[in-house]
């Protein structure tokens, strides 16, 4: 796929996640996907942060989008070789401070199927 389809992914991952569009952002993942993030580890401490499947994606990125509505992503930057993407961002929330973001999406025959969220 190479540097420039990792760049695709990750512009359609952006273009997705700040339209809120939830069956966009799936259809990037592979059905076993794992993701990783400190806000689902906060919230959901059970999951230890970790999720696995396009069902409980679904159910994370639902909830967020239903409990934040002014939640977008302002991408700052973005590395990628042919396997993976790292992308920087900021979240933004009315209401709620910035927060700046790394995301590691990792590729494979044009689908994520790792994701880890680090937070600055």
């Amino acid at each position: 796929m190479g540097r420039n389809g990792q760049f695709r992914i990750a512009e359609a991952w952006f273009d997705a996640f700040n339209a809120h569009d939830l069956d966009g952002l799936l259809a990037l993942y592979a059905d076993d996907a794992r993701h990783y993030s400190p806000k689902l580890k906060e919230r959901q401490p059970a999951t230890n942060g970790y999720i696995v499947g396009k069902e409980a994606l679904r159910q994370w990125w639902q909830d967020a989008f239903n409990r934040l509505p002014t939640l977008r992503y302002e991408r700052t930057y973005w590395l990628a070789d042919e396997e993976a993407v790292f992308m920087e961002y900021i979240r933004h929330v009315e209401g709620e401070s910035d927060l700046i973001v790394g995301e590691l999406l990792e590729v494979r025959a044009g689908r994520i199927i790792v994701s880890r969220v680090y937070h600055g």
